[in-house]
């Protein structure tokens, strides 16, 4: 059950990373109240999920899954750079989660 709290976790780290974008600096309320609920979200399941797995394990996955989701993000739908090296320096991080989930499966 921890695993799923993490992955649940990593997508309101998601989530709320890809909002900052949109809350012009916290001077837009609808934007910055997702952002902070999404931010209370993800990390009362990080605290969830550490309950059971290593807290660098954990953390490290956590936002291995933000900073994949919001370079995605940014690349499809922001039309942020999409080059080889930087999509396969994304893959090494996707890689490294794997790896550490099938380490401490």
């Amino acid at each position: 059950m921890s695993w799923i709290y993490l992955a649940i976790a990593g997508l309101f780290e998601i989530a709320w990373a890809v909002g900052l974008k949109y809350t012009h600096g916290f001077t837009r309320p609808a934007p910055s109240a997702f952002v902070a609920l999404s931010m209370l979200a993800s990390l009362g399941l990080l605290s969830m999920a550490v309950r059971d797995l290593p807290i660098g394990t954990a953390y490290a996955v956590w936002t291995g899954i933000g900073t994949l989701g919001a370079a995605v993000f940014g690349m499809l739908v922001l039309g942020e750079p999409a080059g080889a090296l930087r999509v396969g320096c994304i893959g090494l991080i996707a890689a490294g989660i794997t790896g550490l989930k099938l380490l401490h499966a």
